[in-house]
């Protein structure tokens, strides 16, 4: 027979082997339940975020997508118009060397054919033909010597806009264009602004351009207004108006490219590529007239002598 001390001991190893267990499997409970909480806490939160992407309003939702469309209209804009500025500048400084080179001594040879017309009245007062053809010519020379500029002033540089300046440009066109805005009194500066923009730019003012752009985006001007509801509609009338916008651009463009000017500096840059210096020869053509003209002129004189 065992003793009493054996027993016991047997009894208690067993007691203590169960109570392990017991702890083993309260601890794996326990850690089954946290693990079960954390996947249905996830899967609240997951369902919650569902349910506010899902329970967004309309109107931000529509306020999301119209800004879109707004940014890209205002991209296209900004293009547009600096296409726009760039040709009217072209433009601008051709006909100024245009006019410098021919236009002032198409001036001295309009100024020589109304001395000759105003020559021949004189000899002929009773013929109303002679009368009227110098009062013609005078008219043309006059008209001519107007348009034809300072003589004195300098050679006009033909228009080269650098990359910076382009950047600048397009900047001045997203952010500060006129038709960008609903509010009236916003517009009126935002004009101002673009019109020194579009000088800035033909004069190739870098720093003007950006204190143009500074100015405004310093200015309380240019803070938004608050609600989506609002917000939305200044969205989709600036939208409006960007797009009524780009039409006046695309027929202002076909303008200036239906014009006499631009045909002559397109038949001009064309002849250039090709070699040919049109301008210099228009130049040599007008001066081989104004010598015909001086030498019928100075007949003219030696025959009252």
């Amino acid at each position: 027979m065992e003793t009493g001390d054996a027993e016991a001991r047997r009894s208690g190893g067993k007691r203590l082997k169960i109570g392990e267990t017991a702890v083993i499997r309260v601890e794996i409970a326990a850690k089954m339940t946290a693990r079960i909480e954390a996947v249905r806490f996830e899967g609240q939160r997951m369902a919650l975020k569902a349910t506010e992407v899902h329970a967004a309003k309309p109107e931000d939702q529509e306020l999301a997508r119209k800004r879109e469309e707004q940014a890209a209209i205002e991209l296209e804009l900004a293009e547009r118009e600096l296409r726009s500025a760039n040709l009217r500048a072209e433009l601008g400084a051709f006909e100024r060397q245009y006019l410098h080179f021919v236009g002032l001594r198409y001036a001295e040879l309009d100024e020589l054919k109304a001395e000759i017309a105003e020559r021949l009245a004189a000899e002929q007062p009773s013929n109303e033909r002679a009368q009227q053809a110098a009062r013609g010519a005078r008219g043309r020379a006059n008209e001519t010597k107007s348009s034809a500029g300072d003589p004195d002033v300098e050679v006009p540089k033909a228009f080269e806009s650098s990359p910076e300046m382009k950047r600048l440009y397009r900047e001045v066109a997203k952010r500060v264009h006129p038709d960008l805005t609903s509010d009236r009194e916003d517009r009126t500066k935002r004009q101002l602004l673009m019109a020194e923009a579009n000088e800035a730019y033909e004069r190739g003012d870098e720093s003007k351009l950006t204190r143009i752009l500074t100015e405004y985006e310093c200015s309380p001007e240019a803070v938004q207004g608050e609600g989506p509801g609002a917000e939305l509609i200044r969205v989709i009338r600036r939208i409006s108006q960007a797009r009524g916008r780009l039409a006046e651009i695309e027929a202002e463009l076909q303008e200036l490219l239906r014009s006499d000017l631009y045909q002559l500096k397109s038949r001009l840059d064309e002849a250039q590529r090709h070699g040919r210096d049109v301008l210099k020869e228009m130049v040599n053509k007008v001066e081989e007239q104004i010598a015909q003209a001086k030498r019928r002129l100075g007949d003219s004189a030696a025959r009252d002598h």
